[in-house]
């Protein structure tokens, strides 16, 4: 049985097809070009650029029964952060600091400790071996009068805590 050829091309439509997409690829690169030359300021903006920690009611609750909550950095940017929240108003009394005095190891970070109502520089495994012995009280102030990096909290139209965790870098 003989096989049935498909449908042939010859030289002139192939060359039509050819020059018709040629003229697509260098319309289209001249749109680009024309647009990217409108903007002097090109911003690149990846990702969030601030943290949702979740709704205020679940949050606040969460904080007063188990004590401010610790945010890992899960992208390795050693940026972890605890989140605290002191008073009865949900929409207020809400700070945001790092995990760790600055230059600590990532693997210290505070705990709090419910028994004292403080921070505890701990290692990650629980003892406080090779950590500074250096604690915090529940607003972020540290015990050695140094500064530890704070970010600003708010609560935005869906009750939502967000934490503006590039606030005070340029570069992160």
């Amino acid at each position: 049985m003989p096989v049935a050829r498909g449908p042939q091309m010859n030289a002139r439509s192939a060359i039509l097809v050819g020059v018709t997409g040629i003229m697509i690829a260098v319309v289209l690169g001249g749109g680009v070009l024309f647009l990217a030359n409108q903007s002097e300021n090109v911003e690149l903006q990846l990702g969030d650029t601030d943290f949702d920690a979740g709704q205020i009611g679940r949050i606040s609750e969460e904080i007063d029964d188990r004590g401010p909550i610790l945010y890992s950095d899960v992208a390795g940017r050693s940026r972890d952060i605890i989140l605290q929240h002191l008073g009865d108003d949900p929409e207020a009394g809400w700070f945001a600091f790092d995990a760790r005095p600055i230059g600590a190891a990532r693997d210290c970070f505070f705990e709090w400790n419910s028994d004292v109502d403080r921070f505890d520089l701990v290692l990650a495994d629980g003892s406080d071996a090779d950590c500074a012995g250096v604690t915090m009280d529940e607003r972020g102030n540290l015990s050695t009068g140094e500064l530890i990096q704070t970010y600003p909290v708010t609560i935005d139209d869906d009750n939502n805590v967000r934490v503006d965790i590039n606030a005070n870098s340029g570069d992160e």
